[in-house]
């Protein structure tokens, strides 16, 4: 997805359309398989389908989760764990949604492997080992 352009999780997809495609952010040129239109269950003739759907949505529970490692470990978020897995990422950054306001992270690989992270909590979240 990511080498045609994407900036979302498609719904429909299949890695077989690859095989000469185009991206999708280009004008498809002469020749070249059109993503939007000449494949997916959920194409009109001579129409584009869309790729972006609501349920795509569902990684970033994933990625939050996770690569952020925002867990809550109290009912409500009155206390959290932030256990980042960054893989082979250099930096991940995002917020979390709770009761009491946006958990705010970054973390950033350092050049000896080691993570520093910027957390900010609103009131009433503890950050819990």
């Amino acid at each position: 997805m990511l080498d045609r352009g994407a900036t979302t999780f498609w719904e429909d997809f299949n890695l077989d359309w690859l095989t000469g495609s185009g991206r999708i952010d280009e004008v498809v040129p002469a020749g070249v398989k059109d993503l939007h239109g000449d494949f997916g269950a959920y194409c009109y003739e001579n129409f584009r389908h869309s790729l972006c759907h609501g349920w795509a949505s569902g990684p970033t529970a994933w990625l939050s989760q996770h690569v952020l490692g925002i867990q809550p470990v109290a009912p409500g978020f009155r206390q959290v764990r932030i256990t980042p897995q960054l893989g082979r990422l250099r930096w991940a950054e995002g917020t979390y949604p709770t009761p009491h306001g946006l958990i705010e992270v970054r973390h950033e690989r350092k050049p000896d492997g080691s993570v520093e992270s910027q957390i900010q909590v609103p009131p009433g979240v503890t950050i819990v080992p």
